[in-house]
């Protein structure tokens, strides 16, 4: 195959190309996966510089498909490993038994009902104390801080908070 082996390569592929895809299909066990191999050959031989001198095409075109099936797979290999190693390194396990991190369903209902009852108790609040208390528990602000802030003595600060608290405790179950 000396003169344009491209187009000659090209016309051999369009002529086996049915046998190729049964071929590939039988290895890869998936008729969709064989055509997107099949459609592989086809990208990679439209890419070969004009002129390419190949002794035996059917050869090379069934060669070629065995290395690409060889890249996908071990492509798809090192997928499932680096899949399941971060799977393992993320999941918590009691014997055989996975253990799930995250919350059960019934817990974060739960979590949600407390915080709005937490939220529908702070509304009941005066809103300097609601401000003196978002301002220290949510904003994570120290006492003289949010005096500072607020313009108002720290000890005024610690009454807020010791309202806010006494209120909320007898509010939340």
């Amino acid at each position: 195959m000396q003169q344009d082996g491209r187009a000659s390569l090209i016309a051999l592929y369009l002529e086996r190309r049915t046998d190729l895809v049964r071929f590939f299909t039988v290895r890869l066990r998936s008729a969709a996966a064989a055509e997107d191999l099949v459609q592989d050959i086809y990208v990679r031989l439209s890419s070969l510089e004009p002129g390419v001198e190949i002794q035996n095409p059917t050869a090379y075109l069934y060669r070629l498909g065995s290395n690409l099936m060889l890249d996908k797979l071990r492509g798809e290999r090192r997928t499932a490993h680096r899949d399941g190693a971060w799977l393992d390194s993320q999941t918590t396990r009691l014997g055989a038994q996975e253990v799930s991190s995250e919350p059960s369903a019934e817990a974060a209902v739960a979590a949600r009902q407390r915080l709005a009852q937490l939220t529908d108790a702070l509304t009941e609040l005066s809103p300097q104390t609601q401000r003196v208390f978002r301002m220290h528990k949510f904003e994570g602000m120290s006492h003289p801080e949010v005096a500072a802030a607020l313009g108002i003595s720290r000890s005024a600060v610690e009454k807020h908070m010791m309202a806010a608290l006494k209120h909320l405790l007898a509010r939340l179950p």
